[in-house]
């Protein structure tokens, strides 16, 4: 079995909004009063942290005064929130690294919950959204869900835009077949600043640099938003014109990954890249605007799942070969090119002019396919 979601926008009248904003609360609020008491337990004994919380304390808490509110909003939303604590914490002592769990902000954290579908408590009918307390919300359906496919569970949140969507998660039975003994149209991805990539055929998307294009105007509009009195009706209003403009840059730049990505995977049957530390380039050499703007990270993902979802692989170079510095028509190394200026150069060996991007995919490229067929 096999899961898959599929996120629709989802447009709430005015009584489900005000529903919508009182679940929030009440997760969030849950999610940091039981993180309260795991952490005075974390004090007293750092080796674990075994509390959890039962379904009976919850509906103890609930029956409290101080508490009713809880009973306004879905149950099963207020224990996944739960679940999703028990989460961090266990994720925090296999992965120290991951970081020890950390309160939820209104501000800072994004406005969600998830709930599970039940006895059919979730359901999807004539561009409705069918959701616990909730009742029916009018959904944008741009895609069809395949048969055989069946609701798990939903993630309701909200962008700092204003707008709602629902990530519906389904499961199905995979069928795809290992195409690995097949594989015979190999690509090598260069990952490149400006043009997003250059492959080992010469070829470029030209990434229209979305961020770049926007960002006067996001300057423009933040340091008016930066003068604005804190806790007034025009601060509100700015802070959600500031936000739909990062959204904006946010959808194109997703958009154009996504045809992008869709574009390769249906044309070869394995991607070669090279296995980057995005973040640690992002910090260095005053690149982080040029990395997050062309989102290689996302785009990657992007090529991971639709290549297996066709039974085709991505496979990841070490970060370390030296793809860049290699002939790829005879071999040769050539240590000069370790100077980033350095765009083009022959080899000294055998003499053929080399594009450093293209040369590097071809380099990458091979050396995928040597660790396909070993």
């Amino acid at each position: 079995m096999a899961n898959r979601a599929y996120k629709f926008r989802i447009y709430p009248n005015d009584a489900q909004k005000i529903l919508f904003a009182r679940t929030f609360g009440c997760v969030r609020m849950v999610y940091n009063h039981w993180l309260d008491r795991k952490i005075k337990q974390y004090e007293e004994n750092k080796a674990n942290v075994t509390y959890t919380v039962c379904a009976k304390e919850m509906a103890e808490m609930k029956k409290t005064e101080a508490y009713a509110f809880l009973r306004e909003v879905d149950s099963i939303a207020l224990q996944q929130s739960l679940r999703h604590l028990d989460t961090a914490f266990q994720n925090f002592f296999k992965q120290p690294k991951t970081g020890f769990p950390r309160f939820k902000s209104k501000k800072r954290n994004k406005s969600s919950y998830s709930t599970i579908c039940i006895n059919g408590n979730i359901t999807i009918s004539n561009g409705y959204l069918k959701l616990p307390k909730i009742g029916q919300v009018r959904l944008k359906q741009h895609r069809a869900v395949l048969n055989g496919y069946r609701l798990k569970s939903v993630t309701v949140s909200q962008t700092p835009g204003g707008k709602y969507y629902a990530s519906i998660l389904f499961q199905y039975e995979d069928q795809v077949q290992e195409k690995e003994k097949e594989m015979q149209r190999f690509l090598g991805l260069d990952f490149s600043m400006h043009e997003l990539y250059r492959d080992s055929n010469g070829n470029e998307p030209a990434y229209p640099r979305y961020y770049r294009k926007a960002e006067k105007k996001l300057a423009r509009e933040q340091r008016r938003l930066s003068k604005m009195q804190k806790g007034s009706n025009n601060r509100s209003k700015q802070r959600i014109k500031v936000a739909k403009l990062h959204e904006k840059v946010s959808n194109q730049r997703k958009d154009f990954l996504h045809k992008q990505s869709r574009q390769i995977t249906n044309a070869y049957d394995c991607i070669c890249i090279e296995d980057l530390d995005m973040k640690a380039m992002s910090r260095s050499l005053n690149f982080g605007k040029s990395v997050s703007d062309n989102g290689w990270g996302m785009f990657t993902t992007f090529l991971k799942y639709k290549l297996e979802e066709q039974g085709k692989k991505l496979v990841k170079v070490d970060k370390f070969f030296a793809s860049s510095q290699i002939c790829s028509a005879c071999g040769y190394k050539n240590t000069k090119t370790k100077n980033l200026a350095l765009r083009k150069w022959d080899c000294p060996q055998c003499g053929i002019h080399h594009d450093r991007d293209v040369n590097a995919a071809i380099n990458i490229r091979n050396e995928g396919m040597r660790l396909v067929i070993a």
